[in-house]
């Protein structure tokens, strides 16, 4: 690769099927490999006109397009940032990402151009491929040579969510996105033919990185769907040989009575990331398909850290073994854990990234001697390996001095039929310090009001210790999620933080 440009990388595996399919569009038109990269190198050339220069960050809020697309291939090639952002976020949070990456270019959507912060150069992007952009791209020579990069200079930013504090952005490099998506296309075996339905956001490490760079390095055709509907995925399964998904798409396509192994006659592999994926939902899958959805593990700081096998066995709860190259470790205490000790989960290998943006102290604080980053995940591993997440540390409960995880307790309530989903959090106790607060959605058929009373809920979770039991069960008919799928808790915290002060005493 040029001086380890990724987009090299790309190039070179794509460049022997110019005329291959890369992007079809379901309703709209298909796009070769062949056209995209013309399009990046024209996208290129509009941004260097536009004043960017190689290390300057390519801020983008826009809508999942063949554009977006190349404009983030665009970023690659021109040795540019590319710091996607959700295309939720308020013109505040905006003006918030833009006055901490500080981008040379900014591009949104048409619509929000009036909204759009001062300071970089605006450009827009619909997505019809309208906008000052493209025509911007049009207008001028393109730039079709690959900016030569360091390993280790970054390719990309993005912003963690901010759940505590200000969101972070994360520094990832070239060396990051390549070593990541060469050991997924082995580790998943990606071949020729494969056709892969995407149906995430590409503001995200999942849609943008996982599942489109791994695309590319194996110059796959991919089924490119603006967003997820159970109906519109059923229909394109049946040419498609590969999904991934959040544990929501599953949940949605097991929702339909009449899905069935029919439906995913096609599919090699289903698989699953980004939140957590109960038992029951991957039981209830190879019931329904006879296919074993995999699960894999990642984060925005370290792209993907393991992953249940491709052949082999694929076990419900766990998240599988470390990637090629990529070192896992369970701390606690100050000492690295033994094999079924729950601890924290710590990585490094290519995969970990250069740490957050302007932020030397916090980078310091998450990496151990030797290059270790800590997660802040829980979990442990097998005699063998093998990694089953418990939770976040952050969503610790600690009652009366002890440690409680939430995911023991959700997975006892999630195995009742009457229940969809469980979130288990903590909230402020007068006594206790923190009390056990069950969050609960009805199942599909079950009545909108709670379908369990409390002494039956209690009854269910009788076998674990006292103070790990709920003392407040509270029925919701649907838990908040953010654009990825994964349930917000601190909503949830906000929602019950008065509960033990309704009754005297708080029990």
């Amino acid at each position: 690769m040029p001086g380890g440009n990724f987009y090299a990388l790309i190039h070179d595996r794509i460049c022997g099927t110019p005329h291959a399919p890369f992007l079809t569009i379901p309703g709209g038109r298909r796009w070769s490999f062949g056209e995209i990269d013309a399009l990046s190198a024209e996208i290129a050339g509009a941004l260097i006109r536009s004043g960017a220069r190689p290390g300057d960050r390519i801020a983008a809020q826009v809508e999942k397009s063949a554009e977006n697309v190349a404009l983030y291939l665009a970023s690659l090639r021109g040795g540019f940032v590319y710091t996607p952002l959700n295309t939720a976020y308020t013109p505040a949070e905006i003006a918030y990402f833009v006055r901490d990456a500080e981008p040379a270019v900014f591009v949104c959507d048409p619509a929000r151009e009036s909204e759009a912060p001062k300071g970089p150069f605006i450009l827009t992007l619909s997505t019809d491929g309208g906008g000052s952009l493209i025509e911007a791209a049009r207008a001028g020579p393109p730039s079709t040579s690959i900016m030569p990069r360091a390993a280790d200079d970054l390719a990309a930013i993005l912003y963690t969510s901010g759940t505590t504090g200000r969101s972070k952005g994360a520094m990832l490099t070239h060396e990051n996105l390549s070593s990541n998506a060469l050991a997924l296309c082995e580790l998943w075996g990606f071949r020729d033919g494969d056709i892969l339905l995407h149906a995430l956001p590409i503001f995200h490490i999942h849609g943008l990185f996982v599942a489109l760079n791994t695309s590319l390095l194996n110059a796959s055709e991919v089924i490119f769907l603006p967003k997820f509907d159970a109906g519109d995925c059923r229909r394109e399964m049946k040419r498609a040989t590969m999904m991934m998904g959040v544990p929501t798409f599953y949940t949605r396509l097991l929702a339909g009575a009449d899905f069935c192994k029919a439906d995913c006659a096609n599919i090699r592999v289903f698989i699953s990331g980004s939140a957590p994926l109960t038992e029951e939902t991957f039981k209830a899958f190879e019931e329904r398909t006879g296919q074993k959805i995999l699960e894999r593990y990642g984060m925005s700081e370290a792209g993907m850290i393991a992953s249940n096998p491709l052949t082999g066995e694929r076990i419900a709860g766990t998240v599988g073994y470390p990637l090629p190259g990529i070192e896992i470790r369970i701390t606690g205490e100050g000492r690295i854990l033994p094999p079924g000790d729950q601890g924290v989960i710590e990585v490094r290998g290519p995969n970990i990234f250069k740490g957050y943006w302007r932020m030397p102290e916090k980078t310091a604080d998450e990496f151990r001697e030797g290059g270790w980053f800590v997660t802040g995940d829980i979990g442990f591993l097998s005699s063998d390996g093998r990694l089953t997440l418990s939770g976040r540390a952050k969503d610790l409960i600690i009652v009366g001095g002890f440690n409680v995880y939430p995911k023991e307790i959700e997975v006892v309530l999630d195995a009742l039929p009457e229940i969809a989903e469980t979130a288990v959090i903590g909230a402020p106790h007068p006594d206790m310090g923190e009390g056990v607060v069950a969050v609960l959605t009805p199942a599909i058929g079950c009545a909108s009001a709670p379908p369990l009373a409390d002494s039956a809920l209690k009854k269910a979770v009788s076998d674990l210790a006292r103070f790990k039991q709920p003392r407040r069960f509270v029925w919701l008919d649907s838990l908040p999620r953010n654009a990825m799928g994964k349930v917000q808790k601190q909503e949830l915290r906000k929602l019950v933080a008065g509960v033990f002060a309704e009754r005297p005493g708080g029990r």
